[in-house]
């Protein structure tokens, strides 16, 4: 199909499609599931196609882009330098440069770490599900999805203390980087968070440097492997990373995961009497909203995909919430949750290949404690309102979810 003969494009700024966006997503994949957008990138939406190029070869970096408006806008935004932040951390980096940072960041972020971790979390989540007990109406996102993953990345890292609303805020700005944007004043806001929490960060490192622990933040300081040490400015950038994503994440899983069951009540009561589906339950709520809607990649030499040949320097954007509901992989029933799915855990929500998730596994036991313990202490949980997105197109989920619990 020609570009001219397409009946829909790909258009995550028409109204509503921060709050669903799965009925366009659905349209693109049954009828231009491998399209060129007008703004120069390209997007692919059915499962088999995003998770062979997660696991292909292809760059993360975005100075590989040499077409497109993307490009264009964000050079007008940060000008001449970028954030000292800026495409240092793995996340943003090919081999062998990813390869380096990844393992010398991992040396610090083990499996042993996290189980270590997950008597505190239980603690947390109790604590706030107190707390909402005793309130009884709440927006669970502000209780609980929020402070539960931001007090876990920040004890773990050992983060000294800091303004929490400034942060969220700073967060909230500096994460609409990895979606598209047309605004150009959008892009200066998302340059001037990046500024910002990088200047906190490097105050942070400072400070640790004085007050060494048995954290995370000193093992990253301290990390090295035959020699190798991160340097200044690869150590802002791999802690930028951690903290942002450490929790900027798991709020949507939590948010969006507590709203998919209050819409799903069957599913609820089936959690609810089954601990053992914990483990499914998170992995089928991943796949059903994903708390990160989108991943990228740049070709380096021509791309050949469902008969289309993307050309070198192009940005490739692939659709993880498309994938996770195609019927092709999860069936006809791919609109729902079923929490007893047995191929859930196929869904692409971690990304792929060398850059698969580092933080999966704290994402998975935050997820599984919350979502678990909640629904089995507040059998009677239902919304108390109207739900009210965050409007980002790609980290999305829910800014405020009121919900009672008598």
């Amino acid at each position: 199909m020609t570009q001219t003969d397409q009946p829909v494009m790909f258009n995550p700024f028409e109204p509503g499609f921060t709050d669903n966006p799965y009925p366009h997503l659905k349209t693109l994949r049954e009828q231009v599931p491998v399209h060129e957008h007008p703004m120069g990138f390209w997007l692919l939406l059915r499962h088999a196609d995003v998770t062979e190029l997660l696991r292909a070869k292809l760059s993360v970096e975005e100075h590989n882009v040499t077409v497109g408006q993307i490009r264009e806008l964000r050079e007008a935004a940060y000008g001449d330098g970028a954030p000292r932040s800026d495409g240092l951390s793995m996340l943003d980096r090919d081999p062998p440069d990813h390869d380096r940072l990844r393992k010398l960041v991992t040396k610090a972020f083990t499996m042993r770490t996290i189980e270590k971790l997950e008597p505190r979390v239980v603690e947390l989540v109790d604590q706030a599900l107190d707390r909402m007990a005793d309130a009884g109406r709440f927006n669970l996102v502000q209780e609980l999805a929020f402070p539960l993953p931001f007090r876990v990345i920040t004890e773990m890292m050992g983060m000294p203390e800091t303004d929490e609303v400034r942060l969220r805020e700073l967060t909230g700005t500096l994460v609409r980087s990895l979606e598209p944007v047309n605004d150009p004043e959008l892009l200066q806001q998302i340059a001037d968070a990046d500024r910002q929490i990088t200047e906190l960060t490097i105050d942070a490192i400072n400070w640790k440097r004085q007050h060494p622990a048995d954290d995370l933040l000193t093992a990253l300081i301290a990390a090295e492997d035959d020699g190798d040490k991160l340097s200044e400015q690869e150590l802002v950038s791999q802690v930028v990373l951690l903290y942002v994503a450490g929790h900027e994440t798991t709020v949507n899983l939590i948010g969006n995961g507590t709203l998919a069951l209050l819409n799903h009540p069957d599913q609820r009561a089936l959690l609810a009497s089954r601990p053992d589906l914990d483990g499914n339950a998170v992995e089928e709520l991943l796949r059903f909203d994903s708390p990160v809607q989108m991943s990228r990649r740049v070709t380096l030499e021509p791309y050949e995909v469902d008969g289309n040949v993307i050309a070198p320097g192009t940005a490739v954007l692939l659709s993880i919430a498309s994938a996770n509901r195609d019927p092709a992989v999860f069936g006809l029933d791919a609109d729902k949750v079923l929490i007893e799915r047995a191929n859930a855990r196929h869904h692409t929500s971690f990304g792929g290949g060398v850059h698969h998730c580092l933080g999966a596994a704290l994402a998975r036991l935050e997820g599984r404690t919350a979502l678990g313990r909640l629904v089995r202490r507040f059998p009677d949980l239902r919304l108390d309102g109207d739900v009210e997105w965050n409007g980002r197109i790609n980290l999305r989920g829910p800014e405020v979810l009121p919900v009672a619990v008598r």
